[in-house]
């Protein structure tokens, strides 16, 4: 698998990086999103549901709800397991119907459902860098 790696120093422009990469993007693929908290998850998925035709003003932080749906060209499912103590819990809200259905998931903290993610997932790592930037590594499909 080869990776691309992206500095980012604004909100926007991880946004188009999002973008971007939601072109490769089809349905079916589980993207898992790795990072901290506040390092840019969400606003990457805004970018990744603007290429499907989503507005990204209507994309939020999924934390009190586990997933958010958004009908678009393509419908986009944005988990957020953050809370989960559990693979359990994301069985019961029927996440592996999401993993093999009609729409493209992105997934973050994905380790807290590690059993449950398909092998053929693409992996995005954003992290912050010095100087109040992001570094934002996407580990390509082949």
């Amino acid at each position: 698998m080869s990776k691309s790696e992206y500095i980012t120093s604004s909100v926007d422009k991880t946004i188009r990086i999002g973008f971007e990469f939601g072109k490769q993007l089809e349905a079916g693929d589980v993207v898992c999103l790795d990072g901290n908290l506040g390092a840019g998850k969400t606003h990457f998925v805004k970018g990744v549901a603007s290429f499907f035709g989503i507005e990204p003003e209507k994309v939020s932080s999924p934390t009190y709800t586990l997933i958010h749906e958004y009908s678009g060209d393509t419908p986009v499912y944005h988990f957020d397991c953050y809370r989960l103590k559990h693979e359990q819990e994301a069985l019961e809200i029927g996440a592996e119907e999401y993993f093999y259905g009609d729409g493209v998931c992105l997934v973050e903290w994905p380790e807290k459902i590690g059993g449950l993610i398909p092998e053929d997932a693409i992996r995005v790592e954003i992290s912050h860098i010095p100087g109040d930037k992001r570094k934002i590594i996407i580990h390509q499909k082949q």
